[in-house]
């Protein structure tokens, strides 16, 4: 049996940390509300990871998202608050205003061959300056109520609560929708294993496969009914779990996803190969826009107020959140689910430590020592490889 060191460790640390806090804390971790707490808080940072994991697998970086996120939430709240526009119009156009600020930098990027470093950089200090414009370095608000209940709300009892014994109760659309996940999950890992073996690659045993998937059931389920337990599952989750898959899927299934694999791994291969390098790059930062939007609403309607200093720090979140979970620094390597991994262990360590009382310096030192650990871990693996 071989065991995949760089793709295991993580899912292995996440499991460590949580038993940890959840000693120092007395189990207050787990408690149903910090659970929901804990997802609500870092969905912004969840959803810019899963664009920044894209971004570092093509083997760029992007240090704006933090501003965009500051300036698509101003960009709401004035069509939302000043104007008077509907809730799904003023999103929309949100989404579209995020997919424009990243198409102006995947083509410097891409087509005019400025390092994404230097172009994100430029763009945090240019879209900063925009927020502030448009804020008139004050804050707007509040929000509609629908996008207030997208990052805050959550899903009703639809089909009635049910006895699950010393667990409590728990609303079976939620129980049914973990259970969907469990097998969505199945099928998926399922079909990967029928692929490598049909190309007479090494697979687990069929024990240990088995073991896989029942153990991430049984922690699915766990969460799932802990969450009903309090106030059932926040729509924050519902729209990061569609994320979640419909990335996952892209990633590994489609050319897009392969070609952005391939970009990463090896530039000049992937040249040669016919992949059309300088568009699918232009589209990943337009992605990444489309994505920092969203978080941008999101952190917005959880605030009920776009501030103009909104977003500070969060392309730092997202960039460790990407390492943490697995990406390489040369690019090429990561996976979307790494991602959300990654992030969900800054937010356990930011949750864990405000619970014990830990001074906020010691949260940062934790972080950046978690984050150093994560990358030595890939270079050491990638040396045993």
């Amino acid at each position: 049996m071989t065991i995949n060191l760089r793709q295991s460790g993580i899912y292995v640390a996440f499991a460590l940390i949580v038993v940890l806090f959840a000693f120092l804390t007395d189990g207050a971790l787990l408690q149903p509300q910090n659970i929901s707490n804990i997802i609500v808080q870092n969905s912004y940072v969840l959803i810019l990871a899963i664009g920044m994991i894209l971004v570092i697998i093509g083997g760029h970086i992007d240090l704006s998202v933090g501003s965009t996120v500051a300036l698509t939430g101003a960009i709401c709240a004035v069509l939302t608050v000043h104007w008077g526009l509907p809730w799904p119009i003023a999103v929309l156009l949100t989404l579209i205003a995020g997919a424009i600020i990243g198409a102006a930098q995947g083509y410097w990027i891409a087509y005019f061959g400025i390092p994404a470093f230097i172009v994100t950089l430029a763009g945090m200090l240019v879209f900063r300056a925009l927020t502030l414009t448009t804020l008139g370095n004050q804050g707007i608000g509040p929000f509609p109520d629908e996008i207030r209940s997208l990052s805050n709300g959550f899903t009703g009892g639809y089909l009635g609560n049910i006895g699950l014994g010393p667990l409590g109760g728990a609303d079976l659309v939620s129980l049914l929708a973990g259970v969907a996940c469990i097998a969505g999950f199945a099928l998926s890992q399922w079909r990967k294993r029928a692929a490598r073996l049909g190309y007479g690659q090494t697979v687990d045993p069929m024990p240990v496969f088995v073991l896989k998937i029942v153990g991430a059931g049984v922690v699915v389920l766990a969460v799932v009914v802990q969450l009903a337990r309090f106030r059932n599952l926040p729509w924050v989750l519902v729209l990061l779990a569609a994320l979640a898959l419909g990335y996952s899927l892209m990633a590994s299934n489609s050319v897009f996803g392969r070609h952005i694999y391939s970009i990463g791994g090896n530039l000049q291969a992937a040249t040669l190969s016919g992949v059309k390098v300088k568009a699918v790059t232009f589209w990943v930062f337009v992605n990444m826009g489309a994505l920092a939007a969203l978080a941008g609403v999101i952190f917005a309607g959880r605030l009920n107020q776009a501030g103009p200093t909104a977003g500070t720090a969060f392309e730092l979140d997202a960039i460790a959140a990407a390492f943490i979970g697995g990406a390489a620094v040369q690019g090429g390597v990561g996976k979307v689910v790494g991602a959300i991994t990654g992030g969900l262990i800054m937010g356990v360590i930011n949750n864990g430590m405000s619970l014990i009382g830990a001074p906020s310096e010691r949260v940062m030192l934790v972080k950046g020592l978690v984050l150093l650990a994560a990358v030595a871990y890939d270079v050491w693996t990638k040396r045993r490889a």
